[in-house]
């Protein structure tokens, strides 16, 4: 199993959560929402095989991003990941709408050409994040947890990036709509956790297989094939990072 979007850190005891993830050989890309939170966390999966953190600057805050930005510089060179980045236009992040573009532009300048895995939050934003990663000639990103209009799904793809879908959007009518409409050969799986719960508890990494029951009875594929694609796509952005 593949979680290319799991907040590690903010689960009660994270380093347990990165070796169930370890034990069970599920590759797993921890989020982070601040380059401070990454340098703290960096130290302790170092020696992990299967987990690793990405370096983040998250939209909604905005309020920390002039003061962290020079730790975002500093530690690009010790990822292959980067996330949560991005763009947030909703109720909740209109208000630092001018700080969030300025970041993210800065943040695509000194991406540029380097290879890079970036998972990307869009929330109401979903164009504008499509063209600036189009104007910063960026060729390897996931959208995180997709909430936008359904006719630019087509534009993502065209533009070769991916979709990650979680356990919430399996659940929900537009969420479904979602996934029915992007091809099987752009899609990853991720679980948000601990934004999402399953049976009353924070959601794990492991929990994943259910999007492949999901997907396997919504497009009548086998399990296993769908895992297999599921691996294949990820495998093909991991050949992005060699060249």
């Amino acid at each position: 199993m593949i979680d290319t979007h799991c907040h590690i850190d903010m689960y009660n005891n994270p380093l347990q959560l990165a070796n169930e993830c370890e034990q069970l050989g599920i590759i797993t890309i921890g989020m982070t929402n601040l380059p401070s939170h990454f340098e703290l966390g960096i130290k302790h999966l170092i020696t992990f095989k299967r987990v690793r953190l990405a370096l983040g600057m998250h939209p909604l805050q905005a309020e920390s991003h002039k003061k962290e930005f020079p730790s975002f510089i500093r530690n690009i060179s010790k990822t292959s990941y980067i996330g949560e980045i991005g763009l947030d236009f909703s109720k909740e992040g209109i208000a630092t709408k001018n700080i969030q573009l300025d970041t993210f532009n800065k943040i695509l300048y000194e991406l540029k050409g380097k290879r890079k895995i970036l998972s990307i939050h869009s929330r109401k934003a979903e164009k504008e994040v499509l063209r600036l990663l189009i104007e910063n000639n960026i060729k390897s990103a996931i959208f995180h947890w997709y909430s936008g209009p359904l006719t630019l799904i087509d534009e993502i793809v065209k533009a070769g990036f991916y979709f990650s879908i979680n356990t919430a959007m399996i659940k929900s009518k537009s969420g479904q709509e979602i996934i029915k409409r992007i091809p099987l050969n752009h899609l990853l799986t991720e679980s948000d956790g601990p934004f999402i719960e399953h049976n009353g508890m924070p959601i794990r990494p492991k929990n994943i297989s259910i999007i492949f029951e999901y997907l396997s009875n919504n497009r009548s594929v086998q399990i296993q094939d769908i895992e297999k694609k599921i691996h294949e796509n990820f495998s093909q952005l991991i050949s992005s990072l060699s060249g």
